[in-house]
């Protein structure tokens, strides 16, 4: 079993993915411990999005996301997975809401 975990960690990102993304780019405002900002997806999922960011910021970090999706705004806490310094992170969503999973599945389905 531990052997399954390290063969997962040591695949590339777009490799680990369960769901499919989408190239949304919308602004996304982020609320961390020691960084708050404003930053554009690359892509979303109902799984996680990959912001573009010159932050730092580290792996396993909570961050607290608001992005807009239609006419709605989702607000959900993210963990940082991977980080790509001075380039961007990828965000693993944590808690997403039924409501909020549906309204990025349809965000993602009409881009």
């Amino acid at each position: 079993m531990a052997e399954e975990l390290d063969d997962e960690l040591t695949l590339a990102p777009d490799d680990r993915r369960q769901y499919d993304r989408s190239r949304l780019i919308v602004e996304v405002l982020f609320d961390g411990r020691d960084q708050t900002g404003i930053a554009s997806t690359k892509d979303i999922s109902v799984g996680g999005l990959y912001m573009n960011t010159q932050s730092e910021l580290p792996e396993g970090s909570v961050l607290l996301l608001r992005l807009p999706v239609g006419e709605r705004q989702v607000v959900v806490n993210a963990e940082v997975v991977y980080s790509n310094s001075g380039r961007g992170v990828g965000v693993r969503f944590r808690d997403l809401s039924e409501e909020d999973r549906a309204l990025i599945e349809q965000g993602v389905a009409a881009s």
